[in-house]
């Protein structure tokens, strides 16, 4: 990911400053999509089409969340070797396998994980990749203190961590600065699937949930009620729901 600087428009002579009131700010529009458990294929087109309609101008921007069927994706980078089983037993298991074109290593989805793809334009003030990955960082550590989680970032990984264990996971494409694909967040997911593959490529920690930090069952739904609260704040966005649009046609 390549870093670039972050564009100060503020002007000294504001309005504020001579003693008027300020004009309010509107955010852009995010709506949002929560389909259900949907297939990583069917996931994909959704991504797709959104990102082309996003690209020509003929969208605002969107928030899917969703779970998928089980599944292991592979980043363009990412290495086979990563998937421990064979095709045979994979199958055997119910377990897709996918190579994608979004960053990161192998990662698994599946039922009870929260999974987000943000489709935002970070023109004209947000195009900085790293800013980006950061502020998903954020969203989802925010979400995790609202249930008593104290998760953080780790230096030099991708990802949200709860001491030396993963708990969410985060692989993004960015084109023409419309962005796809995002973030996993284990909320009362199994980890079976996890024990045949190294997550995100890395050998030497584990992964976490929700659920088992808390001790208690946590939904999906829940999760996501707070992730919406604060990908809008992190992003500065006004959230929109389907329900919503239908009432002002």
């Amino acid at each position: 990911m390549s870093e670039e600087g972050v564009r100060d428009d503020r002007e000294i002579g504001s309005a504020a400053s001579v003693g008027m009131a300020a004009p309010k700010t509107v955010r852009p529009s995010l709506i949002v999509l929560r389909p259900g458990t949907v297939s990583y294929a069917d996931g994909l087109e959704m991504q797709e089409d959104l990102v082309e309609a996003r690209k020509r101008g003929e969208a605002d921007d969107h928030l899917l969340l969703l779970e998928h069927h089980s599944v292991y994706t592979l980043g363009r980078r990412g290495d086979l070797g990563h998937v421990r089983i064979d095709d045979a037993v994979r199958e055997r298991l119910g377990i897709e396998l996918f190579h994608t074109n979004r960053g990161g290593d192998v990662t698994w989805h599946g039922p009870g994980q929260l999974v987000g793809y943000p489709i935002v334009s970070l023109a004209p003030d947000r195009k900085d990749l790293v800013r980006y990955v950061r502020d998903l960082e954020e969203v989802l550590i925010r979400a995790l203190r609202d249930f008593g989680i104290e998760a953080a970032r780790v230096a030099g990984l991708t990802g949200v961590w709860v001491g030396d264990e993963k708990i969410a996971a985060i692989g993004v494409r960015v084109a023409r600065w419309v962005t796809s694909h995002g973030f996993a967040l284990n909320v009362c997911n199994g980890f079976e699937a996890y024990d045949h593959i190294v997550p995100c490529g890395i050998a030497d920690r584990g992964v976490t949930s929700l659920s088992r930090l808390l001790g208690r069952d946590v939904t999906v739904d829940e999760t996501a009620d707070r992730v919406v609260t604060h990908f809008a704040d992190v992003f500065e966005r006004e959230i929109t729901t389907p329900e919503m649009l239908e009432t002002t046609e």
